[in-house]
């Protein structure tokens, strides 16, 4: 498989992307973007370009590659841990079961849908579909659920574990994203293609969904920030947890997927080199923006998630180009 050559300094290749959430962060701050307009930017994205972005990637690639078991495997071995050590900083922090999990949610689920998938695309090319579409469904369905369930334990009163688990399915299937996979997936796997004028409709809204992704996620930042700014706390020990859970999902995670896919090909598990890369710099991307308002729901902090959105979505314009140039020139060594 040929690797990317990035075209110039990594700075450049990754600033458009970052830049774009920058505008739409501005134009939300500045009031250009009404805030009553925000939802229905974010539902277009949502509901329309990011689906028909999944649901071309998925049908055009081979069904072998979005059923990989070595990606999938790698990748949940390394949010596992990811869990593990979130949870246990959290709990050695005081925090809840409540607040702990979600906190971990945010520490191993990256912003896959409105920044990975679209970003890795434009920057890797079409082959970077298929391990991005993998990881993206694995935290939809069992990251999230997992998380969701543990976040149940030590609960009054609340929802049994395995209730948090039906909701979070059920809420899962009206997410069009899963579904949009699944369409393109049955596509690939059966080569049956939707006629020509509709495939264009999928064309023209899939071509649109990078850059309204990513404006779209710096108005929404603005408005998380803004709508949790109340809740969030600003005493030594929260900036210190916020920071820690930053830390562990800007460094730790890119760096223990890096570590993880080397042992796996060291030992012989079917991973090429462009699989691995893609899957550290998922690793790399900042937190999932949704999951404060996900979090918000079960009552947990959101403003302390929302805080950790906003620190992992700034941090990452340095910490992920470091990343891009450390993880593609590894990978064509390995090679």
């Amino acid at each position: 498989m040929q690797l990317p050559d990035l075209p110039g300094p990594v700075f450049g290749v990754t600033f458009p992307f970052f830049g774009l959430v920058l505008c739409g962060f501005v134009a939300a701050r500045q009031g250009w973007i009404a805030t009553e307009a925000i939802p229905g930017l974010n539902r277009f994205v949502l509901y329309f370009a990011l689906p028909c972005l999944l649901y071309r990637f998925a049908a055009q690639t081979p069904i072998g590659q979005l059923l990989s078991p070595g990606v999938a495997a790698l990748y949940l071995a390394a949010g596992t841990v990811m869990l593990a050590l979130a949870v246990a900083a959290a709990r050695r922090r005081g925090l809840s079961w409540n607040d702990a999990a979600f906190g971990a949610l945010v520490a191993a689920f990256p912003n896959s849908g409105f920044m990975g998938v679209p970003l890795l695309i434009a920057l890797l090319g079409p082959t970077a579909a298929a391990p991005a579409i993998v990881t993206l469904s694995l935290d939809m369905v069992l990251t999230s659920s997992f998380c969701i369930a543990l976040s149940r334990l030590g609960a009054q009163g609340g929802q049994a574990p395995t209730k948090a688990v039906g909701l979070a399915l059920r809420g899962m299937a009206s997410n069009p994203l899963p579904w949009a996979i699944l369409l393109g997936a049955a596509s690939s796997a059966s080569g049956v293609v939707l006629p020509g004028p509709a495939m264009r409709v999928v064309a023209l809204l899939a071509d649109c969904a990078s850059p309204v992704a990513l404006f779209a996620l710096g108005c929404l930042l603005l408005r998380t920030w803004r709508h949790y700014a109340d809740t969030a706390h600003s005493n030594a020990s929260a900036v210190g947890d916020v920071m820690e859970v930053a830390a562990l999902k800007l460094l730790i995670h890119p760096l223990l997927m890096w570590t993880l896919a080397a042992a796996a090909r060291a030992l012989g598990m079917p991973l090429d080199p462009f699989s691995a890369m893609v899957l550290v710099l998922m690793a790399a991307l900042p937190s999932a923006s949704n999951v404060p308002l996900l979090a918000e729901r079960f009552g947990a902090d959101a403003g302390r998630l929302a805080m950790i959105v906003f620190v992992t979505t700034v941090g990452a314009f340095v910490s992920f180009s470091v990343a891009v140039a450390l993880a593609v020139p590894a990978a064509a060594l390995a090679r």
